[in-house]
């Protein structure tokens, strides 16, 4: 089965090493929406973090973060992951427009599991946004 790729591209209003200290912060992801429980073992690359949501645990490495670039890599690890991915890999990269804003780029590829590609795309775009959104809020950005 082919791979499906969701990418979404948001502009924030606040300085990219703001947003990067926010979204790239492995352990700092919060409990509410679908996610009823957070745990994260570990430090740096490698860090594994679990997260409790629709009666499953979704497990989460991260496999590459680098600061310098602003960018960061994680996948699923876990088969019996409640979304409805297989072969789930993530990629987050900000981008510096100017001095009050930057540029948020989320790509995620993946086989769609249990729902077809446009159900399983919408589901991670959700994801990918409410990310995005959850960043404006803490730093009061649009």
């Amino acid at each position: 089965m082919t791979k499906t790729k969701v990418e979404v591209i948001e502009t924030v209003k606040a300085p990219a090493g703001a947003v990067w200290d926010i979204l790239s912060d492995f352990a700092g992801i919060q409990i509410g929406g679908p996610i009823t429980a957070v745990e994260v073992e570990g430090e740096g690359v490698g860090t594994i973090r679990r997260l409790s949501m629709g009666g499953g645990t979704v497990v989460e490495r991260l496999d590459n973060h680098d600061q310098d670039k602003l960018t960061y890599t994680y996948s699923i690890t876990n088969d019996d992951c409640p979304l409805p991915v297989a072969g789930y890999s993530a990629t987050v990269t900000i981008s510096s427009i100017d001095d009050a804003s930057c540029s948020v780029n989320w790509t995620g590829t993946f086989t769609p599991k249990g729902a077809d590609a446009d159900t399983a795309s919408k589901i991670i775009n959700g994801i990918y946004t409410g990310g995005i959104q959850g960043a404006r809020k803490k730093l009061n950005a649009a």
